[in-house]
């Protein structure tokens, strides 16, 4: 007996768990000659233990037999076999002795037309001979014999019963695996969907911070697109990590966000300014780091806002800082801000070719001395591929630009 419910179980592996528990319930009723029955599952916790029917059969009733929970409790049959692991074999669902502690619930004979009588109801036993579930056969129609279950029913169902309890219990938690798997990658789902959505807010909280900081200032149009873009190659040139190009390609804008808080009216003036404007002009690192300080996703706009005006010998602002003591992030916008700044028409000066704007970042003019200026390793990677930038500024330009 043993042997063969090993073959009929192992016949099919992996099998899901109604599908193994339809085909013990199956084999169950061909050894006892049972007319209908039912196997649940033992599941949640404490007081919210309860059996889920897995599989229901009925030869009598047409109908598919809907699937159901019972409590654990020693009020029901299979309550009862569940909490204590004895085994049942009732002659007549009817006459249960009064001194039991269960009873039958005729519900779905009422329902159905059906008539309960003999019954025989075991318990599955798992991992350490703990129940797991409970198998309750019904009316046995023998073709010899009492049409009742025998205790000779239960002997030959228990040499296996550890055997199909596992492979039920194996059933059960793989089942729940693939639940909570499933429910962990629909999750998973959600939440990136969510982190997508968060990014998309954030970037244009970004964008729209940038736009903001130029509606005062000179700088129109494309730039700070552009700035961006020039910041994120010349990183991938310089062999930044991913996280650092793609961090850049956003941070980049905001360098000059802390024009938002300079007096508007040194903003505007056209000539030059006099020492205290020139003062509150060079204030706008620190408003720009003050304004993007507290966001952590902001730190390496915040760091590029505070530093892009120092210059590799020392002589930039606000802190005369000096060769690499200037973050790379900074170094890196100082060129790519440069590049567009001498590109763009300003009321001063006209748009500058690409020609002319590389000669004056890599040799110079009576304005601009690069080896005083800039990272002289950033500034040979830039002589070496400039053209991208060219190509850039071609893709991102505005309409109104034309160069000189």
């Amino acid at each position: 007996m043993v042997g063969q419910f090993l073959e009929f179980i192992e016949s099919a592996p992996n099998q899901s768990l109604r599908s193994l528990s339809d085909r013990v319930l199956r084999k169950c009723r061909e050894l006892t000659g049972a007319e209908a029955g039912t196997i649940f599952m033992l599941r949640g916790q404490g007081r919210h233990r309860h059996l889920d029917a897995v599989s229901a059969q009925n030869d009598v009733i047409r109908a598919r037999p809907t699937l159901f929970s019972v409590p654990v409790s020693q009020a029901s049959i299979v309550g009862y076999v569940a909490a204590t692991g004895e085994t049942l074999l009732l002659e007549d669902a009817y006459a249960i002795p009064a001194d039991r502690p269960y009873n039958f619930n005729p519900a779905f004979d009422q329902r159905t037309g059906f008539r309960t009588r003999s019954i025989m109801a075991f318990a599955l036993k798992g991992f350490r001979d703990r129940p797991i579930g409970v198998v309750q056969l019904i009316n046995r129609r023998p073709l010899e014999g009492p049409p009742a279950f025998l205790p000779d029913h239960e002997q030959m169902i228990a040499p296996v019963n550890h055997i199909v309890g596992r492979a039920l219990e194996r059933a059960a938690t793989l089942e729940r695996l693939t639940e909570r798997n499933r429910a962990l990658t629909k999750e998973r789902r959600r939440v990136a969907e969510l982190q997508a959505e968060t990014e998309r807010a954030f970037m244009v909280s970004v964008n729209l911070l940038a736009r903001a900081a130029e509606v005062h200032d000179e700088d129109t149009g494309n730039h700070i697109l552009r700035v961006n873009e020039y910041s994120y190659m010349l990183a991938t040139w310089a062999g930044c990590s991913r996280a650092f190009c793609q961090e850049i390609r956003f941070s980049a804008a905001l360098h000059d966000v802390g024009k938002m808080s300079v007096d508007q009216a040194v903003l505007h003036k056209r000539g030059r300014l006099d020492e205290r404007e020139l003062a509150e002009m060079r204030r706008h690192p620190v408003y720009g780091h003050d304004i993007l300080v507290a966001s952590d996703r902001l730190k390496m706009a915040a760091e590029i806002a505070l530093y892009h005006h120092e210059q590799w010998a020392g002589t930039g602002y606000p802190f005369g800082l000096k060769g690499e003591e200037i973050p790379l992030a900074a170094r890196i916008v100082a060129i790519a801000d440069c590049y567009d700044a001498l590109r763009s028409a300003r009321p001063y000066k006209p748009s500058f070719s690409h020609e002319k704007t590389v000669d004056i970042l890599l040799n110079g003019d009576d304005r601009l001395d690069p080896k005083v200026h800039f990272d002289p390793r950033l500034l040979a990677l830039f002589a070496a591929r400039h053209a991208e930038f060219g190509e850039i500024w071609e893709r991102l330009k505005d309409q109104e630009t034309q160069d000189a």
